[in-house]
């Protein structure tokens, strides 16, 4: 689906993949998608890996991150239409 901007998502059931122009420089990120980003925060504390931030609204989704193994991965929750549940 077009989401606007130049950003592109794509349904990979049950996932999917977003592609967003970047502004300036090369860079990229990984993030992965939950229903509930606190619940899901919470069960993976409860398996011992540390939460980095603390969770925050972007407008589109709510977003923490994790540290697997000392590493940076995003983790959040979208209020935005789906590429697999498009509004």
């Amino acid at each position: 689906m077009d989401a606007g901007d130049g950003s592109l998502i794509f349904a990979l059931p049950p996932a999917e993949l977003a592609v967003h122009p970047a502004t300036e420089g090369d860079w990229a990120e990984l993030h992965l998608m939950t229903d509930d980003v606190a619940v899901t925060g919470a069960a993976l504390q409860a398996q011992g890996v540390e939460i980095a931030r603390p969770i925050s609204d972007q407008g589109w989704g709510l977003l923490t991150a994790i540290l697997p193994g000392g590493v940076g991965l995003g983790l959040y929750q979208p209020q935005h239409p789906t590429a697999a549940q498009p509004n």
